[in-house]
């Protein structure tokens, strides 16, 4: 079994029918070439290092992250690492959440917080997850890299 398989497997009761939800609408929706590992201690789709060599802040042995999946103990957390620098997106995918679900977005820098089942907004969710190609991806990270050196 893989370490992907495990820790769904472990996954609370409360949360394991979204979380898989929520994981298959990512699967279905995650643009071509990122790859699904754990990193982080949760599943994560990433830009192989074959892809983009330079690696997660420098590191040669660690794939650049796009999304992750965790399921907490109250919530589950979606970690959108596109959504960080990327303001356009970021205001589109608040206001279409407001449309969407009747609750308050709870939110953190990349990180997206849904603490009811009931209340996830799974094609927004699908829709965020396709918005951004791993070219895209790895050309704003880049920038956001050589911004942060000067």
């Amino acid at each position: 079994m893989n370490q992907v398989q495990e820790y769904v497997e472990n996954i609370d009761e409360k949360w394991q029918d979204s979380y898989q939800r929520l994981a298959k609408v990512i699967a279905e929706n995650i643009p071509e070439g990122f790859v699904l590992r754990m990193q982080y201690g949760m599943p994560t789709y990433v830009v192989p290092l074959s892809v983009f060599a330079d690696g997660y802040l420098g590191r040669k042995d660690e794939p650049l992250p796009f999304i992750s999946l965790a399921a907490q103990k109250k919530h589950l957390s979606l970690y959108h690492m596109g959504i960080m620098g990327n303001k356009e997106l970021l205001t589109w995918f608040q206001e279409e959440y407001q449309k969407a679900v009747p609750t308050k977005l709870n939110m953190g820098k990349s990180c997206i917080r849904f603490s009811n089942p009931k209340n996830i907004p799974y094609e927004l969710i699908g829709e965020l997850v396709g918005k951004i190609s791993m070219e895209e991806w790895v050309d704003s990270y880049t920038h956001f890299e050589e911004k942060n050196k000067k």
